[in-house]
């Protein structure tokens, strides 16, 4: 098995357990506020991006068996930053206005973009 569906696979993991959080909003959101959970709907983002996005690895590991390993690189970093930057924001609102928070967004859209524009045409 290629590390791309290694790490997709991880990844969809991930974002799995991240439903029992989704679910537990629903259930028991007086607990996840104590936790400093400010904005829920940020954990039910990271869940489905985290599904989403290890799907794409573990196609792209699949599909592309020998893909260059700079391509596979700037995936993986794009597909595993992605979800992960909505986390933060679950418990920080204001972050997202920040210029470290917005340079790493840029950086993980481009990671994400040029490696999957890159393995398409490879």
């Amino acid at each position: 098995m290629s590390v791309l569906v290694r790490i997709g696979l991880a990844e969809t993991a991930a974002g799995a357990l991240l439903g029992w959080v989704v679910a537990a909003n629903l259930t028991a959101p007086d607990r996840l506020r104590k936790l400093g959970l400010v904005n829920p709907r940020r954990i039910l983002q990271a869940h489905i991006d985290y599904v989403i996005m290890g799907l794409i690895l573990v196609a792209v590991g699949l599909a592309l068996p020998g893909l260059a390993t700079w391509i596979a690189v700037l995936v993986v970093i794009g597909t595993l930053l992605n979800p992960t930057l909505f986390l933060p924001l679950a418990f920080r609102d204001g972050l997202a206005r920040t210029l470290g928070y917005r340079s790493l967004s840029s950086l993980s859209f481009l990671s994400t973009s040029v490696g999957l524009v890159a393995a398409a045409v490879s």
